[in-house]
C-alpha cells in the first residue's frame, strides 16, 4: 500500500474511531448472569485466553461485544499500540490479523483462532447459555 492511502485510511480510522467507540458503549449488550458457582467456574476456564484486538476495529468490537453478552472475562491485549503484543500475536499466531483469539490449553499448547465469526461461534459453543 502506498504512503498516500496508508495516511488516508489512517486518517479515516482516526475520525471515525470515536464514534465507533461511543456507538458500541451506547449499544453495549447486557451480560448473561450466572449462579455465583458457575460464573467462578467460567471465570476460571477464561483464564487461559487472551484476544488480540485493535479497539477501533469493527471485527474486534462484534467480538467484545460478544465477550460482554457471554459475561467472559477474557484478556484483552491491544496489538495496536503495544509492541509487545504485537510481537507476540505475529510471533506465535503468524500474523497481524485481529481479532485473534488465543486459546492455552492445560498441557501449555496454543491454538490461534482467527476471524470475528470463528471466534463467536466458539466463545457461544464453549460458553453459551444450554
Amino acid at each position: 500500500m502506498n504512503v498516500v492511502a496508508r495516511l488516508f485510511f489512517r486518517t479515516l480510522r482516526a475520525v471515525l474511531g470515536p464514534f465507533l467507540l461511543l456507538g458500541n458503549w451506547l449499544t453495549r449488550p447486557r451480560g448473561i448472569v450466572r449462579p455465583p458457582a458457575e460464573q467462578q467456574a467460567v471465570d476460571a476456564r477464561t483464564r487461559s485466553l487472551a484476544l488480540y484486538h485493535f479497539p477501533t476495529c469493527p471485527f474486534c468490537l462484534k467480538t467484545r461485544r460478544v465477550i460482554r453478552r457471554l459475561s467472559l472475562d477474557i484478556e484483552l491485549r491491544n496489538a495496536r499500540s503495544d509492541e509487545a503484543h504485537r510481537a507476540a500475536l505475529i510471533a506465535g499466531g503468524g500474523k497481524p490479523q485481529v481479532p485473534c483469539l488465543l486459546i492455552t490449553a492445560d498441557d501449555g499448547q496454543h491454538t490461534w483462532l482467527y476471524e470475528s465469526d470463528a471466534i463467536n461461534a466458539w466463545l457461544n459453543r464453549e460458553f453459551g447459555a444450554a
